[in-house]
């Protein structure tokens, strides 16, 4: 039987193989539109074209990522498209399972995690989305700061805020920090470096111009969202909205909740020195920055259901009777409720019409919030005695 250094390279195998699988899908097809949304953004940026109107002979929909993605997609946008998109593709695979490889958690349990979220990063590369590397981001953060790294922990959190806003989340992981000067001044050096990073490759009024385009884009986007119809806003709001047949239902109220439940375990301090507690922090914040968004769809829970697999991993025992029912519903209902493998009346009708994708996820969510209040501060010894398996591969 292979041990959990040969079964992380058949994982990492896995990963390769549905990237390639993905790529040479939508290529040979010529079904890779959002890889020319993508592309767009950098040669409308060179053209200074409007980077948040439809443009239908070039692709479909429209642009909603910041201005400074022109710079971060320059790279493959400067390549052939089929050799682009098969870059892009393997980039995504390679920082996303490089960022959940850091984690401080047992060999083991990391294949456990890479395992578990293939299927919804199949999902996200079958849409050709930038969300596995915004889950990396996330995580990253974490990573940079449990290490002592806090300079790194500006970078990661500005320019992923300034490409998808989600990033901007990893402020919450100065609380664990010993470094917070460093910490502070990396994400001011890194706002201005990554906000006008966009002038090496156009002038400063069409930059200012797009970035006011970028918001108004956001808010109307936020509108269209909320539609019951919609295929976004797999969310608590949605889920609230499509129940009860009101896409009136404003998102504020919901907001305040989530966000109190999100808040209220940070301020048990005590618990600060307890490894699972910080990695609990870190599943919530994956899993709200995706069931408290309207832009939440389909391929962007490969945010979420990183930090659900987290949260259950740092459970004592991983297969107890409500963590397999949770993974059964998070592999079928989160995992293929939204795709043909459902048909459309159970798809569309409903798992669709009632956000079903969301539901796992935030079940998950409120457990793990219920983890952290019952949580009990370490004794030294324990605390060296966890460190020590944590870091055990």
């Amino acid at each position: 039987m292979a041990g959990p250094s040969g079964g992380f390279r058949v994982i990492c195998l896995l990963y390769l193989l549905v990237s390639v699988f993905c790529w040479h899908y939508k290529y040979s097809r010529d079904r890779y539109n959002n890889y020319r949304i993508f592309k767009g953004v950098y040669t409308h940026t060179l053209e200074g074209k409007n980077l948040y109107l439809e443009y239908p002979a070039e692709y479909g929909d429209s642009n909603h990522y910041g201005p400074v993605f022109s710079v971060v997609v320059a790279p493959f946008a400067l390549l052939p498209d089929g050799a682009g998109l098969l870059l892009w593709n393997l980039v995504n695979a390679l920082v996303f399972v490089v960022s959940l490889t850091l984690l401080p958690l047992p060999r083991s349990r990391i294949n456990l995690l890479l395992l578990w979220a293939l299927l919804e990063f199949a999902n996200s590369q079958h849409a050709i989305q930038f969300n596995p590397i915004v889950a990396a981001m996330i995580v990253l953060t974490f990573v940079a700061v449990e290490r002592g790294q806090d300079w790194w922990a500006g970078p990661l959190i500005v320019l992923g805020a300034l490409v998808k806003l989600y990033p901007i989340i990893g402020v919450v992981f100065i609380l664990f920090s010993k470094r917070k000067g460093a910490f502070v001044l990396s994400c001011l050096v890194s706002f201005v470096v990554f906000f006008f990073l966009p002038l090496l490759i156009t002038n400063s009024g069409f930059l200012v111009q797009s970035y006011f385009d970028w918001f108004h884009s956001l808010q109307h986007k936020d509108v269209l969202n909320k539609a019951l119809d919609s295929a976004q806003d797999f969310s608590v709001m949605g889920i609230v909205r499509r129940v009860a047949s009101d896409p009136s239902i404003p998102n504020m109220p919901i907001l305040l909740a989530g966000g109190a439940i999100f808040v209220a375990p940070l301020f048990l301090l005590r618990n600060y020195a307890l490894p699972e507690f910080r990695l609990r922090v870190l599943a919530s914040a994956l899993l709200f920055v995706v069931l408290f968004s309207t832009g939440s769809e389909h391929p962007t829970y490969v945010i979420a259901v990183a930090g659900a697999f987290l949260s259950m991993l740092l459970e004592e025992k991983i297969f107890t009777k409500t963590n397999i029912a949770l993974l059964i519903l998070l592999l079928i209902l989160t995992g293929l409720g939204p795709t043909d493998v459902f048909p459309p009346p159970v798809r569309t009708g409903i798992i669709n019409r009632y956000a079903m994708k969301a539901w796992p996820c935030l079940a998950v969510w409120l457990i793990n919030a219920y983890r952290m209040f019952t949580s009990r501060p370490l004794k030294p010894a324990e605390e060296s005695a966890v460190l020590s398996i944590s870091h055990h591969n």
